[in-house]
């Protein structure tokens, strides 16, 4: 099947999503270079509110108006973070993943104007973050130090930062290398001392399900491992129903031999119950490692914690 002349690629408007969107349109030119793109951008309620999550949608706050686009066909295909893709529901009907590009760094790093590590910060050092899953572990591993709520764009919260809204960020590492702050990091924090959101790092690509040209297309911008990874992370998500103020953290690491495995966890918001749950999969297909890694922490008492999170 040949490419189609023109691909309309719709996205959020932040500087984080476009420069991502331009990784996407290197991998389909250089695939076909005889196919033009064109970027869509769309701002959407999660770029605009700048309060709880949970009173817009949750994480579908940054997917919806992107998703609308697609479906209406102002767009062909939709690049999403797939941390942001709530995976307690199916994706809109009429679309489909067509590709998942290849993993960025999963990692979060802390941000310190004086170059202070996590482990050298003073009692009561301000940490800027929304994110409960941070806030939980922080919590639970550094309950000295105090987050403040910090929303908007990776810029947008190192203009707070500057301006002394916070004394410290955490962000992520794979989004300051994608707005080209990586000089801002002043410790990147291993997976074991504070374990990254489903879908870390991985860029998707969405189509309609009856475009059968532009799925075709970006196919070729598939990796498989991190196919095999984001599919047992987000079952793992899907399975535990959680919801955009649950604290869950996992990731997925597929090896050289072949095996697949995860690693997850379910916290309190206080960090004080910490679930933890880590199985190995060698030919067990990615959905069945995500199922029993999900039913392993439902036996320790995850569905109980996450239904008592009000969202």
């Amino acid at each position: 099947m040949s490419a189609p002349e023109l691909i309309r690629i719709v996205s959020r408007d932040s500087p984080m999503a476009l420069a991502q969107v331009e990784r996407v349109r290197a991998g389909l030119s250089a695939l076909h270079p005889g196919t033009v793109t064109e970027v869509v951008p769309v701002r959407t309620t999660g770029d605009t509110w700048m309060g709880d999550l949970s009173k817009v949608e949750g994480k579908g706050a940054f997917t919806k108006e992107v998703d609308a686009a697609l479906l209406a066909g102002e767009a062909d295909l939709a690049v999403h973070c797939v941390k942001d893709i709530p995976a307690d529901r199916p994706l809109p009907a009429g679309t489909t993943f067509a590709a998942f590009l290849e993993r960025d760094d999963i990692r979060d790093a802390l941000v310190h104007p004086g170059g202070l590590t996590l482990d050298r910060l003073p009692d009561g050092t301000r940490i800027g973050t929304s994110s409960v899953r941070r806030t939980a572990q922080l919590a639970s591993s550094h309950p000295h130090l105090e987050c403040v709520p910090f929303r908007g764009n990776a810029n947008r919260r190192l203009e707070k930062l500057a301006a002394g809204e916070a004394d410290a960020l955490l962000l992520a590492v794979a989004g300051l290398h994608r707005i080209g702050r990586p000089d801002v990091i002043s410790e990147v924090l291993a997976p074991e001392a504070m374990c990254p959101p489903i879908g870390a790092g991985v860029l998707a690509l969405q189509c309609r399900e009856d475009d059968a040209e532009t799925i075709a297309a970006v196919g070729g911008l598939n990796h498989p491992e991190t196919y095999r990874e984001v599919t047992a992370e987000r079952m793992l998500l899907h399975v535990l129903q959680g919801h955009c103020n649950s604290p869950i953290a996992g990731y997925a690491t597929a090896h050289r031999n072949g095996d697949l495995s995860l690693r997850a966890c379910v916290f309190t918001p206080d960090g004080k119950t910490v679930l933890n749950a880590h199985e190995w999969a060698g030919p067990l297909d990615p959905a069945t490692l995500g199922t029993s890694v999900a039913v392993s922490l439902l036996r320790q008492g995850a569905r109980e914690l996450i239904d008592s999170i009000a969202h």
